[in-house]
């Protein structure tokens, strides 16, 4: 009966505040990747470009391929910076306080369906990471989940959105 009465205490956050809190730490997440892709843009074009001169002095038709070795660390060097900061940034501030800062500022929080606290650590980055893969699909379930309006992500993790 507890369970109950707590349960109702805590509502499920609207989808607007949801969607607003997703696009706010998305940003920050994408100015991050920007950054960390940033320097590294002059190295990979100049390879890349390398590429193409070789293949045009050579004379014949050949098939120049834009991903590489090369391309592919930078690439993980981006996706090392953006999976590291997602950790920071996603998965540990909503492990302690059930909250990113983009939830923060529209007023929800994550908690454990289970507990109705924030969930652990685990509980957090599995969020995370199923949402980083899932995105915009795993999310859209949340329109048809009743009562809770949990998405994918959420219910990998056994948590809910609440206002």
């Amino acid at each position: 009966m507890f369970e109950r009465m707590a349960e109702r205490a805590v509502r499920p956050a609207g989808l607007g505040r949801r969607v607003v809190a997703r696009a706010v730490d998305s940003l920050v997440l994408a100015a991050v990747a920007a950054a960390a892709a940033w320097p590294l843009v002059p190295a990979a074009t100049a390879h890349l470009q390398a590429k193409v001169d070789a293949a045009r002095v050579s004379g014949r038709t050949t098939t120049v391929w834009l991903l590489d070795g090369t391309i592919a660390g930078h690439l993980g060097l981006v996706l090392g910076a953006v999976l590291v900061f997602g950790i920071l940034y996603e998965a540990l501030p909503t492990a302690r306080w059930g909250r990113t800062p983009g939830k923060k500022l529209l007023g929800v929080r994550v908690l454990a369906t289970a507990t109705l606290r924030p969930p652990t650590v685990g509980a957090a980055l599995r969020r995370w990471l199923v949402y980083a893969f899932l995105g915009l699909p795993g999310s859209l379930w949340c329109l048809v989940d009743r009562p809770r309006r949990r998405a994918w992500h959420d219910r990998a993790a056994g948590t809910y959105v609440a206002r």
